[in-house]
């Protein structure tokens, strides 16, 4: 049964232009790249659950292949862009008292801005 799933529009304009490229349909190039993407993970020189362990902090990313490594720090990279749920709330409730919420990009304390008074 055909399921129905949500990409970014960055992966999807990937995935269109590679689709074009090797004259596949969108469906077939992710079809394709999930095949290489498993193929990858359950090869020899790559071992997804190493990669995992590194991510847990299990093991110790000097431990990784080269394969692996950039696999882990892709992952790791993604994961760190992305608050976790305490500190979603740690800002809330900073948000919530008028207090600094996060840096500037020159790193002066930024307030949060009351919606309701734009």
């Amino acid at each position: 049964m055909a399921q129905s799933v949500k990409l970014a529009d960055e992966v999807m304009a990937l995935v269109r232009r590679e689709a074009e490229l090797h004259s596949r349909s969108v469906a077939g190039q992710i079809t394709h790249w999930l095949r290489i993407g498993r193929a990858i993970e359950q090869s020899g020189t790559y071992d997804h659950a190493r990669v995992t362990a590194a991510l847990e902090g299990r093991l110790d990313t000097t431990q990784l292949r080269a394969e692996e490594e950039a696999a882990w720090l892709d992952a790791f990279t993604r994961k760190m862009g992305q608050p976790s749920e305490t500190e979603e709330a740690f800002h809330a409730g900073r948000q919530a008292l008028g207090r600094g919420v996060g840096l500037d990009a020159g790193g002066n304390l930024v307030y949060a801005k009351d919606d309701a008074a734009a």
